[in-house]
């Protein structure tokens, strides 16, 4: 049968709607799915949970804006990189200084040695924002080198010496605990000269 023109813009639009309904479901869902996982790994970078959890709402944004453009296989990853890109930008201006108490660390429930999980958390923040977010992702969020490069937008070389003097300064604040909490130097080839999960990765 042959629509009306009439017909046809009606049933456009309603194509459309639905279109946007099925977009807004499919988004909500996975928000639902990965905030908490975000939510954590923004609370690493900037040390507060309502400035992660205000992290978090503005990477999930950002992400909604593009939704449609977005496959729903590369969806985690793009969240992951919109979420840190959101985190170094906004570190550049500031605005995470601006807040009375920011990057006090506080710890909930935490699972291994609180002691030591108070240390490693304060020693991190004290860690250019930049080489935090390398740390974040290759230690706490276990991404290879080139899935942190391409995250941050920058190069493999970049991702290798960030995660050097990253680990370099926890290092040296750490001291004498560094070996408990931290990987192993040179251990496995291809990795930015760093291996092993040990404390960064377990039981957060």
């Amino acid at each position: 049968m042959i629509r009306t023109p009439d017909e046809q813009d009606v049933s456009e639009v309603g194509d459309g709607v639905g279109g946007i309904a099925t977009e807004f479901i499919e988004f909500d869902e996975f928000a639902r799915s990965r905030q908490a996982q975000l939510r954590r790994a923004a609370y690493l970078l900037c040390g507060d949970w309502h400035l992660a959890e205000d992290l978090t709402q503005t990477a999930l944004a950002k992400l909604y804006a593009v939704w449609r453009k977005v496959r729903m296989e590369s969806a985690d990853s793009y969240a992951r990189k919109v979420l840190f890109r959101t985190f170094v930008d906004e570190t550049r201006r500031r605005r995470w200084w601006e807040r009375p108490g920011a990057h006090q660390y506080e710890v909930a429930a935490p699972v291994l040695d609180p002691d030591l999980r108070l240390v490693l958390l304060a020693a991190l923040r004290q860690v250019p924002a930049r080489s935090r977010a390398v740390l974040v992702l290759r230690f706490w969020e276990d991404q290879s080198v080139e899935e942190t490069a391409a995250a941050l937008g920058c190069s493999t070389g970049t991702v290798k010496s960030q995660t050097s003097r990253g680990l370099a300064t926890l290092r040296r604040i750490l001291g004498d605990r560094a070996s408990t909490v931290l990987p192993v130097s040179g251990a496995r080839a291809g990795t930015g000269g760093e291996s092993g999960p040990g404390y960064l990765k377990a039981g957060w």
